[in-house]
């Protein structure tokens, strides 16, 4: 850190231009106002933030369909657990047989959706 004392700036806007600097600053990656005023003065760089707003919309809606799908998954394959403890009741233990190939479709569709969303979702948080 410096050892000199620090100096003051202060100037003096209309609040339309106030505004205006302040909504420009809240679009930056400056952690204050201060900063931003810093920068721009300096003529440094500014990291302006860039949100795309369909991405953000699909992204959630994925997010969404990606919990639901973990969940049903869980589901299903606590039920059939379940189930499977149950062999004293012949109907049941031929019903588990009989589903055992649905069951394992849906675990096999349920881990490729998942994963697939998973994909997706990596590549929209990488932009």
């Amino acid at each position: 850190m410096e050892k000199t004392p620090k100096k003051w700036i202060s100037i003096r806007t209309k609040p339309a231009e106030y505004d205006i600097i302040y909504n420009q600053y809240q679009q930056t990656t400056c952690r204050n106002l201060s900063q931003y005023a810093r920068q721009v003065l300096l003529k440094k760089p500014v990291v302006v933030k860039y949100r795309n707003q369909s991405a953000d919309e699909i992204l959630s809606a994925l997010i969404a369909i990606k919990n639901e799908m973990a969940a049903i998954g869980n589901n299903y394959n606590q039920a059939v657990k379940k189930l499977h403890t149950m062999k004293d009741i012949p109907e049941m233990l031929s019903w588990i047989l009989s589903n055992d190939q649905r069951q394992q479709q849906l675990v096999d569709f349920t881990r490729d959706m998942l994963y697939q969303l998973e994909k997706i979702h990596s590549l929209c948080m990488q932009k």
